[in-house]
């Protein structure tokens, strides 16, 4: 099979975003009776390789993935069974603040759990974990934010579920994918008031250079949140810095 690998390589080198459209011209240059379905074969074939990484519909880069599989802690998996035993069939989302140390330049020096239930559960899930978490708190204001940080509170923030919000599973720990993050890290500016300008753009940055993120997943949330198009521009801006 005729895969061009370093030809590829070294035709696409420096290209942010290589389509299913340049690969089928890559390969109709030298061989123009060749068929749409045989170059999806061979790309298919050099994503299983590593030599391409799919980073949304259509859309590769060169380089293997590299994929968002954070550590899930002991608080998180205790608010897990909390939650699972009570509601057993809602959809919800646990994730750890203490996972953006890897992204920050300046680390943080407290730690608080989100957990994202759906919206028709939000009273009562926050209740459950407040019987059993004393400090727990529902759409905390900057004052008891600065609480936190001032007495370094491994405190939990319960707060709505988008619909079709992208989650991934870990430990069966439902936790937020790194799409999921990055687009809430920008929406939730009262939350996360700590970690806007240059700081959300070094957890941006940091985010990109580490590991493989589904540009198009990313969108799709942030459509979900009303904020697609700014956070379009803002990855533009970002990427031509």
């Amino acid at each position: 099979m005729k895969f061009k690998t370093e030809r590829i390589k070294k035709e696409f080198a420096g290209q942010e975003i290589i389509t299913t459209d340049d690969l089928y011209r890559f390969y109709q240059s030298e061989e123009p009776e060749i068929k749409r379905s045989t170059v999806n074969w061979r790309i298919y074939a050099l994503v299983r390789k590593g030599i391409l990484q799919r980073i949304g519909k259509g859309k590769f880069i060169i380089g293997k993935s590299v994929y968002y599989l954070p550590e899930i802690s002991n608080k998180e998996l205790k608010i897990n069974r909390v939650l699972k035993k009570e509601f057993p069939f809602i959809k919800y989302c646990i994730w750890n603040s203490s996972r953006l140390s890897e992204f920050l330049h300046h680390q943080l020096s407290f730690r608080f759990v989100v957990v994202e239930v759906e919206k028709d559960v939000l009273d009562s899930a926050f209740y459950l974990l407040k019987q059993h978490f004393y400090s727990t708190f529902r759409k905390p204001d900057r004052e008891i934010l600065e609480e936190f940080i001032i007495t370094r509170q491994n405190s939990i923030v319960v707060k709505h579920l988008v619909s079709e919000a992208p989650i991934q599973n870990i430990k069966n720990v439902p936790t937020s994918s790194l799409e999921k993050l990055l687009v809430d890290l920008y929406c939730d500016k009262q939350l996360f008031y700590f970690l806007q300008g240059s700081e959300l753009i070094n957890i941006y940055k940091n985010a990109f250079d580490r590991y493989t993120i589904n540009k198009s997943k990313l969108l799709r949330y942030a459509d979900r949140r009303q904020k697609k198009a700014e956070i379009d521009q803002f990855l533009n801006d970002l990427f031509r810095r």
